[in-house]
């Protein structure tokens, strides 16, 4: 189930609850499938990647007036009592900034005294500098992930490295694991990320707690093989505090080396190609 609202009306309601339900735009590309959970809110104040480098060079053409960047915080926040700006920065149009609230952007003047929302287009090189800018916010350090809270499935040289966040009660979940069958040389994180019904918390927990969870989980996704009851303890909190700081409302949600992310369950050839390119070949047979 996918649910969105516009950020315009929820600045015109300033509402910073209500603003918790304004879903991520789906990236083009390949079909992605995702369950999201019924009336699941978003975090009120969601962590976003490292604000320099790469990502603010997508749309900076100079570097950041802090003056002037602060101001506009300052009254934008002013403005829209409740709403939590988390960045402000310097965009290609002259007298125009981007304003991040969430993992959603905005376009204001210096005073605020307009509040645009919708894609910046470079025409001239004909890119969606807007697109570009979510992409960058979305991407993970695979390496700054817990991986000791997933579970953990090894492929043949389980080379190249993907780290999923999954309800066990998610159907494209499931079906993501039936591709996963045709997929070689690959390591599989799952996070468990129970949101979706009210047993996804005790069938997550009494998985986790298996004498072997990864055989638990498989025997479950691809077989629907219940665990047995188990009690222990486990990084469920742990993980959906973690995915809501990502900013993970469905699943499943796939984050891969390189840092990328895919919202959705990947059919079997997009996902072979998005792994043959994070440079991790399959080493030779034999």
């Amino acid at each position: 189930m996918k649910f969105s609202l516009s950020l315009g009306v929820l600045l015109l309601c300033g509402g910073l609850s209500v603003m918790a339900q304004t879903a991520l735009a789906q990236p083009s590309g390949d079909q992605v499938l995702s369950t999201r959970p019924s009336g699941q809110d978003r975090p009120a104040d969601p962590a976003a990647p490292a604000r320099d480098g790469a990502a603010d060079r997508v749309l900076s053409t100079a570097p950041l007036q802090s003056d002037s960047t602060q101001a506009v915080t300052r009254t934008f926040e002013q403005r829209f009592p409740g709403i939590h700006v988390d960045a402000v920065r310097v965009t290609p149009m002259t007298g125009i900034y981007e304003v991040q609230v969430g993992m959603d952007l905005l376009y204001t003047d210096a005073q605020v005294d307009y509040v645009l929302q919708g894609s910046m287009i470079d025409a001239h090189a004909r890119r969606d500098l807007t697109a570009e800018r979510l992409e960058a916010l979305q991407q993970v350090a695979f390496g700054s992930l817990p991986l000791d809270h997933a579970i953990k499935q090894v492929k043949g040289t389980g080379a190249r490295k993907v780290a999923l966040f999954e309800d066990p009660n998610c159907g494209y979940c499931k079906q993501l694991h039936r591709t996963l069958e045709d997929v070689d040389n690959v390591t599989v994180y799952t996070f468990l990320f129970p949101i979706l019904t009210p047993d996804s918390a005790t069938r997550s927990r009494n998985i986790w707690c298996a004498a072997d969870p990864a055989k638990a989980w498989k025997a479950w996704m691809l077989d629907g093989q219940e665990p047995a009851k188990a009690e222990c303890d486990t990084p469920i909190q742990d993980n959906l505090a973690l995915g809501r700081k990502l900013n993970v409302q469905g699943t499943p949600a796939l984050f891969f080396a390189d840092g990328t992310r895919v919202n959705g369950a990947l059919p079997l050839e997009a996902l072979k190609k998005k792994l043959d390119a994070l440079g991790q070949e399959p080493a030779p047979a034999g």
